[in-house]
């Protein structure tokens, strides 16, 4: 496998800290019974706000849905605990045998919890369904390099490339598109009922699924034919406790309750918390970005209202990005666990750029006048009416009082009127696509690639499905995929930063940084704290 080991390797340094989690020790009487060494038949138990939207990985692409899905579904590369760096983990091999055919080798033996085989056939139908599904809360925009996929033996799979040479295509199989499913269970060509996947014993990841009751309790054990790179769980038995409230969690976790509260609880929380003679804080490499996201279609002038206009509609995601102070909301609102972030891809890969400090507001500071006059060149009437949507509990408590200081800003000097409203996740995750002229979304990094800050959004009928289509960028976000001087791909992703600044589809915010508080009685907390987020209760142990 070619690849440049950069990212969030860098990221971790320059970011910070991120994927907050924060673990509790548990109770005296737990303790003595489990011996307090680490005993493997000691279960660990999380707890989180994040919710579920489907375990079937052609359904959704959050964090919280793919938390669950690393227990449970085997990926033919995955990264170990604490590496970005893709291994082998279903796959014996896996390399370019030619520009555009990157051939995987299997393992030879597998098999599903339920017995069935597991092998090329359910490679090639994992990615094919992906691809037919296509649904617009999955993760399929991720396979928009594939062309093809063929598995001419039993162990060989050969993904055929429409760019030669992605670099990122090895990532991507670590991805949320990349957990692979039982071709005997799952159907072809529609979602499948989280029970009936529990019901088939569908998994081939450490753990299995031993009960599910969705977004309040899981509980899992360890899988005896997972053959992948994780290796054996630390714990035989885990589980996963779902919160609708931060401040349940938090007293949860300092009664001892559970052992790891994992996303979210507010900076305040973290810090009082964090004073605990019992609780140790934690660093974890960051990537974690945050902004509103525009609908081309039904924003303010967009495509399909009636008073439609190209012109107009980009003046006002211009103004606006005019208006938001983002010093101001990482430093009132996240007491600086956040940073302010001037542009699409995170401070810390590789061909990051600031291209929104040169083209609005004044080196990143608000201006008024100049969004005034932008709204005036282009013969917007003031106030422009803007309805915002956001979600309170996935991307945090804070995410509240985060945009009500967005909505303070944008109406600041009269020339937004914003209609403010929420929407709990489940529904938010359905609703965002057809229903909301301008929302705010998070991203979690899928791999450890500035292209992975491009391609999700701005890459024709994107992840966002939000009608932005610029054929340059199209084009320029797959040439450089294909890139192999570094030097040249660098300076292609510096270009697309600025060519979709000058665009403003989306408007970054905020990059993550986020602490992490771990019980003293609880290890390997840093491992789990990897450059996918992708929180691995098979690592904890006790």
């Amino acid at each position: 496998m070619t690849r440049t080991k950069n990212g969030l390797r860098l990221a971790a340094a320059v970011v910070g800290i991120s994927a907050l989690a924060l673990t509790g020790c548990t109770s005296a009487a737990e303790d003595s019974k489990s011996g307090g060494s680490g005993d493997s038949s000691a279960p660990i138990t999380l707890g989180t706000t994040d919710k579920v939207t489907s375990l079937d990985p052609a359904g959704s692409y959050d964090n919280g849905s793919f938390m669950v899905m690393n227990q449970i579904f085997p990926f033919l590369l995955n990264s170990e605990p604490g590496s970005p760096e893709p291994s082998m983990s279903l796959a014996e091999s896996a390399e370019f045998t030619t520009p555009t055919e990157y051939t995987v080798k299997l393992k030879s033996g597998l098999k599903w919890a339920n017995g069935h085989d597991l092998d090329s056939k359910d490679v090639k139908f994992t990615f094919d369904r992906q691809l037919k599904i296509a649904d617009p809360n999955g993760p399929s925009s991720l396979l928009g390099n594939v062309d093809s996929i063929e598995a001419p033996d039993a162990t060989t799979v050969v993904f055929k490339l429409k760019v030669a040479n992605d670099q990122t295509f090895p990532q991507v199989l670590t991805s949320p598109v990349g957990p692979i499913v039982d071709d005997e269970v799952f159907p072809a060509d529609k979602l499948l009922d989280d029970q009936k996947i529990v019901e088939g014993k569908a998994f081939g990841g450490q753990y299995v699924i031993d009960s599910y009751n969705k977004n309040n309790l899981i509980s899992f054990s360890a899988n005896d034919a997972y053959a992948g790179v994780l290796g054996k769980p630390a714990n035989s038995k885990a589980a996963i406790k779902y919160y609708a409230d931060a401040n349940n969690l938090k007293l949860e976790v300092q009664e001892g309750k559970i052992d790891v509260a994992w996303r979210s609880l507010t900076p305040t929380d973290i810090e009082d918390l964090g004073k605990d003679e019992n609780l140790t804080v934690h660093k974890g490499p960051g990537g974690e970005l945050r902004y509103i996201v525009f609908n081309f279609d039904t924003m303010p002038f967009g495509a399909k209202t009636a008073d439609a206009d190209e012109a107009k509609s980009l003046a006002v995601r211009q103004a606006a990005a005019h208006l938001v102070d983002r010093e101001a909301i990482a430093k009132n609102v996240y007491k600086d666990t956040y940073t302010p972030a001037y542009s699409f891809v995170p401070q810390g890969f590789t061909g990051a750029a600031e291209p929104l400090k040169d083209l609005y507001g004044t080196d990143g500071k608000p201006d008024a006048a100049k969004a005034k006059k932008v709204l005036e060149d282009a013969g917007v009437k003031t106030p422009v009416k803007l309805a915002l949507q956001y979600n309170p509990d996935h991307y945090g408590p804070n995410s509240g009082d985060e945009y009500a200081l967005v909505e303070k800003q944008l109406e600041a000097d009269g020339l937004f009127d914003v209609d403010l409203k929420s929407t709990e996740w489940v529904t938010y995750q359905k609703q965002r696509v057809t229903d909301y002229p301008a929302y705010q979304l998070g991203w979690f990094p899928d791999y450890s690639d500035a292209d992975n800050y491009l391609s999700p959004f701005f890459a024709k009928d994107n992840f966002l499905s939000n009608n932005y289509d610029n054929p340059e960028v199209d084009k320029l976000i797959a040439d450089q995929r294909g890139m192999t001087d570094a030097g040249e791909r660098t300076a292609a992703i510096e270009k697309l930063q600025t060519m979709v600044a000058e665009d403003l589809s989306t408007l970054p915010l905020l990059q993550g940084a986020q602490v992490a508080v771990s019980g003293k009685d609880v290890k390997d907390v840093d491992k789990t704290l990897d450059a996918s987020f992708k929180f691995r209760l098979g690592v904890l142990s006790k």
